[in-house]
């Protein structure tokens, strides 16, 4: 998001009030929160629209199909060509035709947590590997497929922070959440044992989780992108002296044996994954909903707090927050006069909030246009129903 996206405008009030009663609006009959669909590149306030983004643009694909290997796998082969290949930024390029299936793009390789996550989502869709998460969401926005499930942040390993920045660099919308339970198992090529290995690949998180085992095994940690991918390379190279932590559907996918199950150092393991998609959904009152919103403030003392107060007074419950460095303008100097001394440089950060109420609540409405008083940038990422299932 360029600066002047973000830039406060001259409308914009200079004073920071407590909100130590409710705001005015919060008093207005039958008061309801407009969002604009279109992107204004100079409004000082950016709400993500709650209706179609009114850009023009068809609700049908257009051109012709994207040519993908999605070949089921041979379970006598176990010949690897035949799987899926990951999108990568050379076919976003490429249009594709309607299908009788809804398109779901994850990030990695047949095999990854991620296609789980896609499946438990929409468990009758067209899981569409991607190689990077930049990938997953340009196809969704070039309608190369209809939904995007990626990890936002996990209860052992914290935030993915690459995701959160995605989000505010691309217009798309916040449309459900889906917990999955992960459990990492130790492979490698059939004949071998754990004690035959020197050496286990997989993707930083998934070692960081498994930690404590592997240094039971012995085994040196190597780092790759995904932990399906490392179980692919694991099979298609036929090491002897390495094994992959990874599924145990990769352990099916790729031909390779399970040496250990439930390895994770804590079993309480989840990754919580966000769905997007091009359009938002209307939000309800009929079932539990959170509301994901990014905003930024001024600096000054007590101004986060100011911000999380409007909240509180309405009795919301928030569920996070990740703050982020602001992109391309992160140090800002103090207004503050000290004296002919050097001014002091402040890091600029974006809020990430997320809470539990849906944006068709009046109370939830009337909180964001009190934050909107003293908030320099503000969208609404997605109003969305909570995934209450476990994981």
């Amino acid at each position: 998001m360029a600066a002047t996206t973000i830039a406060r405008s001259a409308a914009t009030h200079l004073s920071l009030p407590f909100p130590s009663k409710l705001s005015p609006s919060d008093h207005s009959p039958a008061a309801t929160l407009k969002f604009s669909p279109k992107r204004r590149r100079s409004a000082a306030v950016v709400l993500a629209s709650l209706q179609p983004d009114g850009n023009g643009r068809s609700h049908q694909y257009v051109g012709g199909a994207l040519e993908l290997e999605d070949s089921p796998f041979d379970d006598a082969s176990k010949d690897l060509h035949t799987l899926p290949r990951p999108l990568s930024s050379t076919f976003v390029s490429n249009p594709v035709s309607e299908g009788p299936r809804l398109r779901v793009a994850y990030q990695g390789v047949h095999g990854a947590y991620s296609e789980s996550a896609a499946q438990k989502a929409y468990p009758n869709c067209e899981a569409v590997p991607c190689e990077q998460f930049d990938t997953a969401f340009e196809a969704v926005e070039r309608w190369l497929v209809d939904r995007a499930v990626l990890p936002i942040e996990n209860s052992l390993g914290g935030s993915i922070h690459r995701n959160y920045d995605l989000l505010l660099r691309h217009r798309l919308h916040i449309v459900g959440e889906v917990k999955l339970a992960v459990r990492h198992c130790l492979l490698a090529n059939p004949g071998l044992e754990i004690q035959d290995l020197k050496r286990v690949l997989s993707h930083p998180q998934a070692l960081a989780q498994c930690e404590h085992t592997l240094t039971r095994f012995g085994l040196v940690r190597e780092a790759v992108d995904d932990t399906a991918g490392a179980a692919k390379h694991v099979s298609f190279h036929k090491l002897k002296d390495a094994g992959a932590v990874a599924s145990s559907a990769a352990a099916d996918i790729y031909g390779l044996k399970i040496l250990a199950e439930d390895i994770q150092d804590d079993s309480d393991n989840v990754t919580r994954f966000l769905i997007l998609a091009r359009e938002p959904i209307i939000p309800g009152t009929d079932r539990p909903f959170k509301t994901s919103i990014v905003f930024s403030l001024e600096e000054g003392p007590g101004v986060l707090f100011k911000a999380l107060a409007v909240f509180a007074l309405r009795q919301i419950n928030l569920t996070k927050i990740e703050s982020r460095p602001l992109r391309k303008q992160p140090l800002r100097a103090s207004d503050d006069n000290n004296g002919g001394c050097p001014k002091p440089k402040y890091f600029d950060y974006l809020f990430y909030v997320d809470f539990e109420t849906s944006m068709a609540d009046h109370n939830a409405q009337n909180a964001l246009r009190h934050l909107r008083e003293f908030a320099t940038f503000l969208r609404v990422l997605g109003s969305y129903p909570m995934d209450a299932s476990m994981p």
